[in-house]
This record gives C-alpha cells, sequence and structure tokens, in this order.
C-alpha cells in the first residue's frame, strides 16, 4: 500500500526561516520526501529552493552570510517600505528561484495577500520568483510586489502556516512547520513583572514597557514594526491552525533570533533540525 500523499506547510517568521532547511534537511535524512510543499513568507522562499532542487545551494549560501552582507543587500527605500529588498530578491531569483512553478520538481504554492482588499491569494502559476517576492513583502518593511494587476505583501498577515493550502493540493497528511510558538511562549512573569527571555530585542522591548529595571530603551523603527507583525502573525497562526489543525506540528525553539537576524542561519538550521527530530516518531506512524 502506497504511503499517505505528504504536504508540508513552512510558515512565515523571517530570518527564523532558516529553520525550515533544518527541518527539511531532518525529514530527507528519515528517508521523509514531502509530495507537496508549501510556504509562507520566508517558508515560500526556502520552499521554492527545495522544490527546484537548490537547497543546498541555498544553506551554503545562507550559511555564509555575515551581517554585512545583509546589511548589503537591504537596501533602502522611501516609499512603500523601509526596504526595496530589490538586490537581495534579484540575487536569489537568479540564484535559486530562476524557474516558473511548472518546471518545478514537485507541486509548489505559495501564500500573499491582496492589500486591496486584504483577501488571501494563493500562487500557483508563472514565475516563481515574484511569487516569492510577493509572499515576502512585510508590510512597513519591504516594498509591495506589483503581479497581475494587484499589489501584494506578506502572506503571513492572513495565512502565516499555510496548512490549509496543502489540503488543497492534495495532501492527506500534513506537517506544519510554525516559527512563531516560541517568541510567544517563551513570556514569562518574575516578581510580578513581565520578563523577556533570551535578551535582545526581547529586554529593549521589555524595558521600554518598565519589565527591568534598567532605564526604558526605545526600540528602532525596525523593531517596531517586525516585532509588532510577529505577534500579530503568531497569534494569527494559533487561531488559523485551530482551525486547520495539521497532523504534525513542527515548532522549533527560535526565541533567541531576531527577525533580521540572517546573518545567523547555523543556529536556525541547527534548531529546525532538533525540533523535526522530536517529532519524527509520530510522523513515521501517520506515514506507516
Amino acid at each position: 500500500m502506497a504511503r499517505p500523499r505528504l504536504g508540508i506547510a513552512l510558515g512565515s517568521g523571517s530570518a527564523r526561516g532558516w529553520a525550515h532547511i533544518g527541518v527539511l534537511r531532518a525529514l530527507h535524512d528519515a528517508g521523509i520526501e514531502p509530495d507537496v510543499v508549501c510556504g509562507t513568507s520566508i517558508g515560500a522562499f526556502v520552499g521554492a529552493a527545495y522544490a527546484s532542487r537548490d537547497l543546498d545551494k541555498l544553506e551554503a549560501w545562507a550559511d555564509g552570510l555575515s551581517r554585512r552582507d545583509v546589511l548589503r543587500f537591504f537596501d533602502v527605500s522611501l516609499t512603500g517600505g523601509l526596504i526595496k529588498g530589490t538586490k537581495l530578491l534579484d540575487f536569489a531569483s537568479t540564484s535559486f528561484l530562476n524557474e516558473s512553478f511548472a518546471d518545478l520538481d514537485r507541486p509548489f504554492a505559495c501564500v500573499a495577500t491582496d492589500l486591496a482588499t486584504g483577501r488571501e491569494v494563493w500562487l500557483r502559476e508563472g514565475s516563481v520568483a515574484n511569487a516569492v517576492r510577493a509572499s515576502i513583502a512585510l508590510p512597513g518593511l519591504f516594498s509591495p510586489q506589483l503581479l497581475d494587476g494587484r499589489f501584494l505583501v506578506d502572506g503571513g498577515l492572513v495565512n502565516p502556516v499555510p496548512v490549509s493550502l496543502c489540503r488543497a493540493l492534495d495532501a492527506e497528511v500534513v506537517v506544519a512547520v510554525d516559527l512563531g510558538m516560541d517568541m510567544l511562549t517563551t513570556l514569562q512573569r518574575r516578581n510580578g513583572k513581565p520578563v523577556v527571555a533570551n535578551g535582545g530585542w526581547r529586554n529593549a522591548v521589555g524595558r521600554w514597557f518598565g519589565g527591568g529595571d534598567d532605564k526604558p530603551v526605545r526600540p528602532s523603527l525596525a523593531d517596531v514594526v517586525t516585532n509588532s507583525i510577529a505577534i500579530m502573525q503568531g497569534r494569527i497562526s494559533r487561531s488559523r491552525l485551530a482551525g486547520e489543525p495539521a497532523d504534525v506540528l513542527i515548532a522549533p525553539r527560535l526565541g533567541q533570533l531576531n527577525l533580521l537576524d540572517y546573518h545567523r542561519a547555523g543556529e536556525a538550521i541547527a534548531a529546525g533540525r532538533k525540533a523535526t527530530e522530536h517529532m519524527l516518531p509520530l510522523l513515521h506512524s501517520l506515514l506507516d
């Protein structure tokens, strides 16, 4: 008897999305290859590279990024968002995403949001690069992508972990990778005051709201935009996953990573691999 048709839903999460590489590596090492790949935002980026058999190339590139490299790719924009993203996306589209959907190794689709109507848009045809550009256009940070007469932005606004899209592509068993769960669950209370673990922007935000003994530090505009959207997407993910549950939920522990820490791919990949290995017995039982 053939095993069930397996789909994987790769969620949004900006730089934390490098964890998807670790997830896919762990599945491959366990002899499991998804039949259907769907992604939102950074999940679309990694999913497209996987579907076009360019995951090795993407991992090598991501693992070699330095902070200076990341800053060099982020070109400042004065319209539509803080970052045009043209340099980064042009490089990616010529290196990893230079195919059409019809040429991919397996079914792939990604999610974007129509900026004018707020509707969820499923992208399954035409240029993979243009579809991914739309899916990762985080509002306020990346400029919207004009596609088929519509301005499209990050799919995480409506469907951060696209389980429903996997089901629509006839996946019988769906693995969901949620990158935001750890961010919401690491909030703790200590001595009656809100404390956020793992330092970085979290402590800055905590001090801003009076959560620490240090003088409050006001976050940067980029921090405000990315962190606010991350919190929103985390809440939306929980709601969507409650109504459209996956068969297996993988939630890497990524609370130590800022959403723009693209130069810390090694940590994210390791976290993705570890979280996946923990869920392999359940996945094997469903597929067997």
